[in-house]
């Protein structure tokens, strides 16, 4: 069983996370530019096994799609002929960098932590990792 990764995207940087091997868990795995995503998750992959991509949907309040959704589609693209055998899911990521930037400030983070806009991705791509890992989970009986 390979791992799931979550993609938090933005034309400016883009958020990782990945799971346990057992795909029980989300963590926050890096952020990086656009252009250094494909080649960051090749090596990845070399290393570990990609089950699944799960990449956020922006949506607004009134249920459109968010400006960025174009730009995503296109990287979406990008993924798919690169890692042709493994899925692309989506799931829906309204809120996650206002909860994300939230949680730093609970957890006591100083002001220059929660400055820190590519720690807000990180945390962003591992919220909609962990909203899809709840929402498709099993009932243990």
């Amino acid at each position: 069983m390979g791992v799931i990764i979550g993609i938090d995207y933005g034309n400016k940087r883009i958020g990782l996370a990945h799971t346990d091997p057992k795909q029980i868990i989300a963590s926050g795995l890096c952020t990086l530019t656009p252009n250094e995503v494909i080649q960051y998750l090749e090596n990845y992959q070399k290393q570990t096994p990609i089950e699944k991509f799960v990449v956020g949907q922006p949506k607004q309040r009134n249920g459109n799609y968010s400006d960025v959704e174009k730009d995503i589609l296109v990287f979406i693209n990008d993924l798919e002929k690169n890692f042709e055998s493994i899925p692309v899911v989506r799931q829906d990521e309204r809120f996650t960098s206002k909860i994300a930037f939230n949680s730093l400030i609970e957890s006591g983070a100083k002001k220059k932590t929660r400055k820190n806009k590519a720690l807000v991705d990180q945390i962003s791509a591992t919220l909609i990792l962990q909203s899809f890992l709840e929402s498709n989970s099993k009932p243990v009986i």
